[in-house]
């Protein structure tokens, strides 16, 4: 573990006052990145995570007020106990006020559970169970990027309005691949569809021979990938040798990002159809970021999961300036009174259920012979609304929002 002290450029520390929730703790305002640095998750968020969070205090500079901001970091290894035992000495002894990113859902589940009623802050912006904002859902948990609801519902809409009605699942087995799976099951036999099958793999698998002949067995229209990181990655490359799309099945991703894609290639990834929250070269203002992230990062451009730690530290640092405190208890509803300016993931709003919503894309990715210059690799497909990107309020069962509509 390592620390990176970011101090405000605009004078010392307000002294805050009123009461005890109404003021800076410790005169400094700490956010812990909690992430994999050296597993699966580390290209997608790793140390690009930490620069974001990094960048995102620069570009608070104190809130106008003075107030400093730390940034920590630490490696959850995937498991769910180790990322558990530092949110504990974090909030303990550390004095650590919001934790950022957290690819796994295992752990964030652990994570928001762990920290409902306390003063700590989770900003589970790579945490992609929906339960986040479901059933679990907490007064000190706010979910940015993608979700299993959002992703699962999202990518199987788009490949059945391309006529594709079975599937076949390689899910990871374990409590994202099982989600993503379960959504999107649901999902397509709703819309008429057929599963053909699934085959469950262990997390971090190298050989996919034996679940990739199942899958070309099974006949079915779709091979759905409900994994992530570098088990996508080995998906992909050992379909490709398979040669799975040259007898007539369609390969999806349905949690991939433009780092996994750089590294399959655009030769095997070409045609790949994916949803995305955040991509780099959309607009100007996702230009702009991506150019000085790109800067700090040996010419890598930021994933949607590096961009959302980015836009949720940012809205969270607001927060804390606008309330003068860095309690969840104050800041987390500040971060849902209404629209927040960003400019990475378009209007975005943050309901009561902790869900914030924007405008999800579906994209396919090119061949080598469309890509005009580095990381130029998708084109896109459709835009879906913010509205109808994320699971209603009234579907998702959280207690906190009972009799809630929107």
């Amino acid at each position: 573990m390592f620390r990176l002290t970011v101090l405000a450029l605009l004078g010392s520390t307000v002294a805050w006052c009123g009461t005890a929730n109404a003021e800076i703790s410790d005169g400094v305002v700490k956010i812990g990145v909690l992430n994999d640095t050296s597993g699966i998750f580390q290209d997608t968020n790793g140390p690009g995570s930490v620069e974001a969070a990094r960048m995102a205090a620069e570009d608070f500079a104190g809130g106008g007020k003075g107030i400093k901001v730390e940034i920590v970091q630490a490696d959850h290894q995937n498991k769910a106990d180790v990322g558990s035992a530092i949110a504990r000495r974090w909030l303990d002894v550390e004095k650590v006020d919001a934790i950022v990113d957290v690819p796994n859902s295992a752990v964030g589940l652990a994570l928001n559970s762990l920290l409902r009623g306390t003063s700590m802050t989770l900003l589970a912006s790579s945490t992609a169970s929906s339960d986040l904002t479901g059933k679990y859902c907490s007064p000190n948990t706010v979910q940015w990027v993608n979700d299993t609801w959002a992703t699962a519902h999202a990518t199987a809409s788009a490949m059945m309005k391309r006529g594709a009605k079975s599937w076949y699942f390689l899910t990871a087995n374990f409590a994202l691949g099982q989600a993503i799976e379960s959504e999107a099951t649901s999902f397509i036999v709703a819309q008429g569809g057929s599963v053909n099958g699934s085959a469950r793999h262990p997390f971090a698998t190298a050989d996919f021979s034996s679940f990739l002949l199942s899958a070309q067995g099974s006949k079915a229209d779709v091979i759905g990938l409900a994994n992530s990181g570098t088990d996508t990655i080995n998906a992909l490359k050992q379909a490709d040798e398979f040669n799975l799309r040259q007898g007539g099945q369609s390969l999806v991703a349905f949690l991939i990002f433009i780092n996994d894609v750089h590294s399959v290639g655009l030769r095997t990834a070409k045609g790949l159809l994916l949803t995305e929250s955040y991509y780099w070269d959309m607009n100007e203002d996702t230009r702009a970021f991506a150019k000085r992230f790109a800067a700090r990062m040996g010419g890598k451009v930021p994933s949607a999961n590096q961009a959302g730690v980015y836009s949720s530290t940012l809205a969270y640092l607001r927060a804390v300036a606008a309330t003068g405190s860095d309690n969840a208890g104050l800041a987390v509803p500040e971060m849902k009174k209404g629209p927040i300016k960003d400019p990475l993931f378009g209007g975005l709003t943050v309901r009561a259920d902790g869900r914030a919503v924007h405008p999800v894309f579906l994209f396919q990715v090119k061949g080598p012979e469309e890509s005009r210059y580095p990381y130029d690799y998708y084109k896109l497909i459709d835009t879906i609304p913010a509205e109808q990107a994320f699971r209603p309020v009234s579907e998702g069962n959280c207690p906190l929002v009972q009799g809630t509509t929107k």
